[in-house]
């Protein structure tokens, strides 16, 4: 199950990121499950990565690699999250950049590593380092859909978006000669369950050809982060091994500075956000798409709190999953999200535009009719009114269906 259309979108290929995807075998044969994304030597990059405590070996050492050396390739494998492994998951996956990097002549903390898939099993390292020299041998920069593919777990569709756009900064053209000032803007991302990223997602790979310095590029990420997997929730676990990554190859000679960088922003935010979404959209089991809005807050931090509390209530999920418009439900975990000094006076509540709750308690003007109405579509607004400031976010999230529980069921067998 999943929502919207799940079309594959136009990738645009960026000068200086080539990505090659193979069949190593992890976990089912035949299946693309090892990607390598091969950056050029003038490339920067900057990565959040998971706050879970318990974080994949991959993370620990794509941490390490990414404070002591200049990335030059990241190497992904799915089937197995190398998560919960000890020593023997370090071990592993510093063998991995090892045996990439000595293909490639290249510094072994050059290579970043990341995985995802099953928790608490060793990688299958013959199989594994078998498929490195496949990936290799397929690096192409219009590779973005086979990699696309090769990242998924539980994923019913690839995820990808992009965009270019004609920057007003200027170009450098001892880089890359008489250039138009056009920035390419291209990423995938995979995740479906155990999705509530508390700074990304579980994984996701952006690149752009523009050229950004090591603070501008870091600086973006963290503010699209914030808007974009950093508002999303499936479930409300954070995986052991969520990361994302932006690389800046600089090969379109297109310089962005303090000047245009308000406007590249804007541009990555858009990209960002529809990677977000299309997990949303892809959610395991999800039937709805759903948008929960909360306005009228005294802060961000307030509004967030919110609708995180709504769209994270089993109670809610289940009613959306049954086109329920059981909004009693929804005032419920408003009132338990512990605002201070909240006014429930003040509160109201929309589906879709249907206004629901006025001043607390049931609005005049509502009927059930009109309720089951508003919860028919496969895209539903929960808007939520807190009448107490000017703040306004959005989370977006699923309903919880019986599928959702019979994926999580079976999914290690």
């Amino acid at each position: 199950m999943a929502t919207g259309s799940g079309k594959f979108p136009q990738m645009h290929p960026v000068s200086g990121f080539r990505l090659g995807t193979a069949s190593a075998g992890i976990k089912t044969p035949g299946r693309k499950d090892l990607v390598v994304m091969e950056l050029c030597e003038s490339a920067f990059v900057a990565a959040v990565f998971t706050q879970n405590a318990f974080c994949a070996a991959p993370v620990t050492v794509a941490k390490q690699h990414l404070q002591t050396g200049a990335p030059r390739y990241l190497l992904i494998n799915t089937g197995n999250a190398n998560a919960g492994t000890g020593e023997i998951g370090l071990a592993d996956a510093h063998k991995s950049c090892e045996v990439l990097a000595d293909g490639q002549f290249v510094a072994a903390n050059q290579i970043l590593p990341f995985s995802t898939g099953v928790i608490g099993e060793s990688l299958p390292m013959e199989k594994l380092l078998a498929g490195i020299p496949q990936a290799v041998a397929a690096l192409d920069e219009n590779g973005w859909t086979d990699a696309a593919e090769g990242i998924l777990t539980t994923d019913t569709r690839p995820k990808g978006s992009s965009l270019q756009y004609t920057s007003n900064s200027t170009s450098d053209t001892s880089l890359a000669g008489d250039l138009s000032a056009t920035v390419t803007i291209t990423g995938i991302t995979k995740g479906s369950g155990m999705i509530k990223p508390n700074m990304a997602t579980m994984l996701g790979f952006v690149a752009t050809d523009a050229q950004v310095d090591p603070e501008l590029l870091h600086r973006a990420l963290r503010l699209v982060s914030n808007k974009s997997f950093n508002r999303i929730t499936v479930d409300s676990d954070t995986s052991t091994n969520d990361a994302v990554v932006l690389a800046a190859t600089g090969a379109s000679g297109v310089v962005i500075d303090e000047s245009s960088f308000d406007q590249f922003v804007a541009n990555l935010e858009k990209v960002f956000v529809e990677l977000a979404q299309s997990i949303i959209r892809d959610g395991e089991g999800a039937s709805k798409f759903v948008s929960v809005v909360v306005d009228s807050a005294i802060d961000s931090a307030e509004a967030v709190k919110v609708a995180y509390c709504i769209a994270e209530s089993p109670l809610v999920k289940t009613a959306l999953a049954a086109s329920d418009a059981n909004w009693g439900r929804i005032l419920a975990a408003v009132g338990r999200a512990g605002v201070d000094n909240l006014d429930v006076n003040n509160v109201s509540v929309s589906l879709n535009k249907v206004l629901i709750v006025e001043q607390g308690c049931r609005a005049a003007s509502y009927t059930e009719q009109a309720g089951d109405q508003a919860m028919m579509p496969e895209d539903i607004t929960i808007q939520v009114s807190l009448n107490r400031g000017t703040a306004t976010e959005t989370v977006w999230t699923t309903d919880l269906t019986y599928e959702y529980v019979r994926i999580n069921a079976e999914y290690r067998t």
